[in-house]
């Protein structure tokens, strides 16, 4: 299906925070409670729409051991947003925030937008990190905050299209260049500039290669 901007986006966070979940939730709608680990690097795309415009959004999926950090870290360049995901459960994801916003803005594009994702929050009873940490987190260091359920798909689609939402609206005030592809953003062909207003919403469809470890 031709788009009008296809945005790059990489997930992170460290191994077993639900990254893997997330992005299987988001593509084809389902959450596998078991998984192997992501090894290296792992791919789905979906459509969506925003402003009426046909987006592509091209997710890489990220290890989160330490062995595979050099290879994730390649794939900070060229990426217009990132999720970085902490488990609400285990309060070592949360302490670990730093050094992943840390290579984030060593190898990233300055202008990336970047979503902070508690994710599990369907395990209330089992919480280590309050909500109030997260948001306090994501507003010392500029980040958008939501808390998801990988499992119950709750605040999954929010998360990746508001962080497609922000990716835009950077393009529309001429933060991001989009004639460099470097910046994880490619103009599609025949590309409709027109201003229509239409609602937010999925076209449906996913990429294969989803699948795999919650990590």
């Amino acid at each position: 299906m031709a788009y009008a901007y296809l945005f790059k986006y990489i997930i992170i966070g460290d191994t077993g925070v639900g990254k893997s979940c997330l992005l299987l939730q988001f593509t084809d709608k389902r959450f596998q409670p078991v998984h192997d680990l992501t090894i290296g690097v792992e791919f789905g795309a979906r459509m969506i729409t925003i402003d009426g415009k046909q987006i592509k959004l091209q997710i890489w999926d990220t290890a989160g051991q330490e062995s595979f950090r050099s290879i994730t870290r390649s794939y900070y360049r060229g990426a217009a947003g990132a999720l970085l995901v902490y488990d609400i459960t285990r309060r070592d994801t949360f302490n670990h925030l730093a050094n992943w916003l840390k290579d984030c803005r060593e190898y990233a594009n300055s202008n990336m937008a970047i979503m902070l994702i508690g994710n599990k929050s369907d395990l209330e009873a089992r919480r280590e990190v309050k909500k109030e940490e997260g948001e306090a987190f994501a507003r010392e260091h500029g980040l958008i905050f939501m808390e998801t359920s990988a499992k119950t798909a709750a605040n999954v689609e929010e998360a990746f299209i508001g962080t497609a939402k922000e990716i835009y609206q950077k393009i529309q005030d001429g933060v991001f260049d989009i004639n460099n592809e470097a910046n994880g953003i490619k103009v599609g062909p025949n590309v409709n500039q027109s201003s229509s207003q239409k609602p937010l919403g999925s076209t449906g469809g996913s990429n294969t290669n989803a699948s795999g470890g919650c990590c």
